[in-house]
């Protein structure tokens, strides 16, 4: 039995063609033609049994058979926010990775010890995209650009809310543990550092606005492990 191949197609039921990467992929890689069967995703909660219906060298329409409303996978909103470390290459694989365990929402933070103060959003976007389509999740996790810390923690007041850190001097609980204290179906935030942590008064800072001061273990993580990991215990948090 042929596969079927999923495409990322924003307001699919009001529109008619793949949009142009996506169009390419479909007629140039997969090859395409009229009357084969492909999966539509809206990233919305929905997806869409679809038909080709026309392919061209750079255009792919379709018509839709059937809409496949989906249900959520989960309760509550899974938000990471991390500063991305100097090396682009490992938050990309992070991003991915996140986004196939399951992910609500991602933030990228302007902290004191940064290593970097800029990100290509629309590189990352088209990796969550990517990563939507091979783990079949029906909804896009929501990005957000560079933030500075403070701006960041006043912007968040409700929910579950956690700053992961490395200080001896601040005491620390293990956050899966603490996820596993409360409702399931809250939402959660969990904050990384960059790979020289987050300042101690930028600690200090977050514990004072209401976050929960937390450790990931015993072992000492890189950045993006680390955001993983938090990903990784919040969803395990939900399943329990």
């Amino acid at each position: 039995m042929k596969e079927i191949r999923y495409f990322y197609v924003p307001d699919a039921p009001h529109q008619s063609e793949l949009p142009d990467e996506e169009a390419v992929h479909a007629v140039r890689v997969l090859r395409m033609a009229p009357g084969d069967e492909m999966m539509l995703m809206d990233g919305q909660g929905s997806f869409y049994q679809a038909k080709v219906t026309l392919a061209t060298q750079k255009r792919c329409l379709y018509e839709i058979v059937e809409s496949l409303p989906q249900e959520r996978q989960w309760q509550g909103c899974v938000h990471l926010a991390i500063a991305p470390t100097k090396l682009m290459d490992r938050m990309e694989w992070l991003v991915e990775k996140a986004t196939e365990v399951g992910l609500d929402a991602l933030t990228f933070l302007n902290c004191q010890f940064s290593e970097r103060q800029t990100v290509k959003l629309p590189r990352v976007e088209k990796i969550v995209v990517s990563a939507v389509k091979q783990s079949r999740k029906a909804y896009m996790p929501e990005l957000s650009d560079m933030t500075p810390f403070k701006t960041f923690i006043e912007q968040h007041k409700e929910g579950r809310r956690y700053i992961a850190h490395c200080y001896d001097e601040v005491p620390r609980v293990n956050l899966f543990d603490e996820l596993r204290k409360g409702d399931s179906d809250e939402d959660a935030l969990v904050m990384i550092g960059p790979e020289g942590d987050f300042s101690i008064d930028e600690v200090r800072m977050a514990v004072e606005a209401g976050f929960v001061s937390v450790d990931l273990g015993k072992s000492r993580l890189r950045t993006e492990t680390a955001g993983l990991s938090a990903v990784m215990m919040m969803q395990l948090a939900k399943q329990c």
